[in-house]
């Protein structure tokens, strides 16, 4: 059987037009929304290896509305929207995503004659472990260190995209940015009314029914 959501019932677009965000807050929401899953800064090769390591990263439940992961990390590029900071071990960020993905091409192709979008799933994850370790090696890496890849783009770009995402706010019951209403009950364990709840064993209905009450 599977499992239950753990914030059944809840949507936080429920809260786009109440007191929880203000305007400049939904054009924000509104343009992730409409970000579309389709390049405009990688070219075909690169798109297809970005899918395939989002795929990865971040896997999603297809009975969930999907979160266009790469096609936020595409137009996050496509605008050069930086972190204001880099590793220094590393070049600009749209060089790094660039010179990262042909790079794990060429180590799929060496190890399995195959880029990295056409090889299993078993296989993919041995790259990407080898990358974290920072083991792999090709020239085409052209002296950026894997692992710092891995850790300061790929994780970080990757996994910050999915969780900037509604669909992923809904799933992990967060209320969003809430300006201008605002948190105001921090202590651990407590809530404020208009937060999603979290459904307990035994008691999933309830939480359904009171998450479809939030606004």
């Amino acid at each position: 059987m599977k499992p239950l959501p753990r914030y059944p019932g809840y949507d936080v677009m429920t809260k786009r037009d109440t007191s929880s965000w203000d305007e400049v807050t939904r054009n924000v929401i509104d343009e992730r929304l409409a970000t579309p899953n389709d390049p405009q800064f990688f070219d075909a090769v690169e798109w297809r290896a970005l899918c395939a390591l989002c795929a990865c990263i971040v896997p999603q439940d297809r009975q969930r509305p999907a979160v266009p992961v790469a096609g936020l990390v595409d137009a996050r590029l496509a605008k050069s929207t930086g972190d204001g900071y880099r590793d220094a071990r590393l070049p600009p960020m749209r060089d790094a995503w660039r010179i990262g993905l042909r790079a794990l091409d060429a180590e799929s192709r060496a190890r399995h004659e195959l880029p990295f979008t056409s090889i299993d799933d078993e296989a993919r994850h041995a790259l990407l472990t080898d990358m974290q370790r920072g083991t792999l090696d090709s020239d085409e890496w052209r002296g950026m260190p894997p692992a710092v890849f891995f850790a300061e783009r790929v994780l970080h770009d990757i996994c910050g995209m999915y969780f900037a995402h509604p669909h992923a706010w809904s799933e992990i019951g967060f209320g969003g940015p809430a300006n201008p209403r605002g948190y105001v009950r921090m202590v651990a364990n407590r809530r404020d009314p208009w937060e999603a709840a979290e459904a307990k064993p035994g008691h999933e209905e309830d939480a359904q029914k009171e998450n479809r009450r939030v606004r």
